[in-house]
């Protein structure tokens, strides 16, 4: 969903639940979700939104001032990293003691490319079923410029960066490249059966596109 703030047009994902209560969540990376109770409505939502407007704003703002800030990647016990679009102390992801600036780097990675074949291999599952596909098999490798691909053969490719994404946006790719399994080109066709599984998978992208380079050791 999407609403006016300011002069500012935000994007949200809304979250439906057998919950009591309304809450509104941003992550560390700017993704704005808000979980609500089963058959709420859409002006209920963006009241919720709206009347929060201000501080959203803020968090929002702060988030971009860190994004767009010089990064030096600090490898010790307490440097920051993302894992599944939170941010974690490196001794929470991997062991740190006795540990060189070097080893660090490469175990951290290790952790990354681990960590992206699990929920991969586990996302894939799901969504194959709802799309009725089978991928021949899948690897994670290293890329500057893919967050996944997928052959003719019906390989599929996907980018060890995206551990550090938030489950929904490692969603989005997995359901990209399935759908190639079916339509190897983006016409319309690919879109729309996208779509049938991800309605709001335009938000993904966005997100992608934004943030994407913070995604980085």
């Amino acid at each position: 969903m999407k609403i006016e703030l300011g002069q500012q047009q935000i994007e949200f994902h809304v979250e439906y639940g057998p919950r009591k209560k309304l809450s509104i969540h941003i992550d560390p990376s700017g993704l704005i979700t808000v979980k609500a109770p089963n058959h709420t409505g859409a002006d209920v939502v963006l009241s919720a939104v709206r009347q929060h407007g201000s501080k959203i704003l803020k968090q929002l703002q702060a988030i971009e001032a860190a994004r767009t800030a010089p990064k030096v990647r600090e490898y010790d016990e307490e440097g920051k990293f993302l894992h599944l679009g939170q941010y974690y102390s490196l001794h929470e992801l991997i062991e740190t003691n006795g540990r060189t600036e070097e080893e660090l780097q490469r175990d951290l990675k290790k952790f990354y490319f681990a960590s992206c074949k699990k929920v991969i291999g586990e996302r894939i599952k799901i969504y194959q079923k709802q799309l009725k596909v089978t991928p021949k098999s899948f690897i994670i490798e290293e890329s500057r410029t893919k967050w996944g691909s997928c052959s003719s053969a019906k390989h599929l490719t996907f980018n060890y960066r995206l551990a550090m994404a938030p489950i929904e946006v490692i969603d989005y790719v997995v359901i990209h490249e399935l759908c190639h399994l079916l339509h190897m080109n983006h016409d319309r066709s690919f879109w729309r059966r996208v779509g049938s599984v991800m309605p709001d998978y335009k938000a993904k992208e966005a997100f992608l596109a934004r943030y994407g380079q913070a995604m980085t050791l």
